[in-house]
């Protein structure tokens, strides 16, 4: 038998912890720790970690997908903060998955999506 993995939490890189985590607190996360160097925020089963660097490329250079539920809705609801990425608005793609993409404040690119749904 060998180990089974169960979840992944993001380490993403951070200019500046506190602007990162009030960021995240305006698309619906909760602070959950924040120290110095380091933060932590949550939004329904989904935790990211933020780690602090003073090289503005890192984040640049870094991101994460996150699997939801209702991408439809969420889409709506970050369009009304003007946060879409626009290279990567809401689209299906041909590897299955319906899915956007926003950028946070440092660059770390955030790609949300879900299974395309067959029509009924």
């Amino acid at each position: 038998m060998h180990a089974w993995l169960k979840t992944a939490i993001p380490k993403l890189a951070s200019l500046d912890i506190e602007r990162s985590v009030t960021f995240f607190e305006q698309i619906g996360f909760t602070r959950t720790a924040v120290y110095p160097t380091a933060a932590m925020v949550t939004r329904d089963s989904v935790d990211i970690h933020f780690w602090l660097t003073t090289d503005p490329a890192i984040p640049k250079l870094t991101g994460c997908r996150v699997n939801v539920d209702g991408i439809d809705k969420l889409y709506a609801e970050f369009q009304l903060l003007d946060i879409i990425h626009p290279d990567d608005p809401l689209s299906d793609k041909p590897w299955g998955l319906r899915e956007f993409s926003i950028l946070d404040v440092d660059g770390n690119l955030l790609t949300f999506s879900a299974p395309i749904t067959a029509p009924a």
